[in-house]
């Protein structure tokens, strides 16, 4: 197939190149940093570009849209005013479903576990309340109700915590708990907030099975099995790797002064697994982060 993939050098992007690129024809989307975009078929270009967006759907004419591209974490969301963040995460992907419904692609949507209420009980379901606290949550849910409100050849993915490696630039929290640890050094990690972590690189492979489905007009959770702490993640982590749990820090969020302190968004995926789709456990997961086999 052909897939059009947006943000394509960002954290998942990038393992997106690399595992659809083995079996289809990619077009991956890049902005500021090239990273391993250049190594596949890429164009540098804003998301938020309308023009130029019209023209790839003209000259690549996708038959799959990964869209990751965003404003990607509260963090980010927060330095930025609104409407840059609205723009990105609202008013593109709203355009990119027009262009989907359009071309007859099919839209897959990278949304994010903090679309949920964090205080309503453990492993939520699609269904659950949803009552973003951040900004970066609240378009991420908007973007959700733009690609509803167009048509209905879309998969949603609420995606969990994303744990693993960044490629060439990109960082993520379990990326600096690793290089701290190995080099010795104290992380601060949560005892009170608890997620259902996911490898980069089964998010990657899932996504790849999810597309030779026959699957549309879905909101999926998109997380591991397991609901864990970012402390016992941490714990985790020096148990396969033999680094020294001494280092682990235990924190509730108050005390680490988090601003938005969502307690709870570990999440279900019997739904996710009725399509015949199975995440890898974490330990394993783990394993091959560590050893990058995958």
């Amino acid at each position: 197939m052909k897939i059009f993939i947006t943000g394509g050098s960002g954290l998942l992007g990038q393992y997106l190149n690399l595992e659809l690129s083995k079996q289809h024809d990619i077009l991956t989307q890049y902005q500021t940093n090239v990273g391993n975009c250049k190594d596949f078929h890429s164009v540098k270009l804003s998301i938020t570009d309308q023009t130029k967006l019209t023209e790839i759907f003209t000259s690549f004419n996708p038959d799959v849209v990964i869209h990751t591209a965003a404003v990607s974490n509260p963090e980010k969301a927060d330095k930025l005013s609104t409407n840059v963040v609205y723009n990105i995460n609202v008013n593109a992907t709203k355009h990119l479903a027009e262009l989907c419904a359009k071309n007859n692609s099919k839209l897959i949507y990278l949304s994010t576990d903090l679309v949920y209420a964090g205080y309503r009980g453990s492993m939520l379901k699609e269904d659950a309340k949803l009552i973003p606290l951040s900004l970066y949550a609240e378009t991420k849910l908007m973007g959700e109700i733009k690609i509803l409100e167009t048509f209905n050849n879309y998969i949603i993915l609420r995606e969990a915590l994303l744990i693993g490696l960044g490629l060439n630039h990109t960082r993520n929290n379990f990326h600096l708990m690793y290089d701290n640890l190995r080099n010795g050094k104290e992380v601060i990690l949560f005892t009170d907030q608890y997620r259902t972590p996911l490898a980069l690189h089964d998010s990657a492979r899932i996504i790849g099975e999810l597309i030779e489905k026959n699957i549309s007009g879905e909101i999926l959770n998109f997380a591991g099995s397991e609901r864990l702490s970012r402390y016992e993640l941490g714990e985790m982590v020096c148990e396969l790797s033999g680094f020294n749990k001494d280092l682990l820090v235990k924190k509730t969020m108050e005390e680490a002064g988090l601003t938005y302190k969502v307690a709870d968004v570990s999440l279900n995926t019997e739904k996710l697994n009725s399509c015949g789709v199975y995440p890898k456990n974490i330990r394993d997961s783990i394993q091959e982060i560590l050893s990058k086999r995958f």
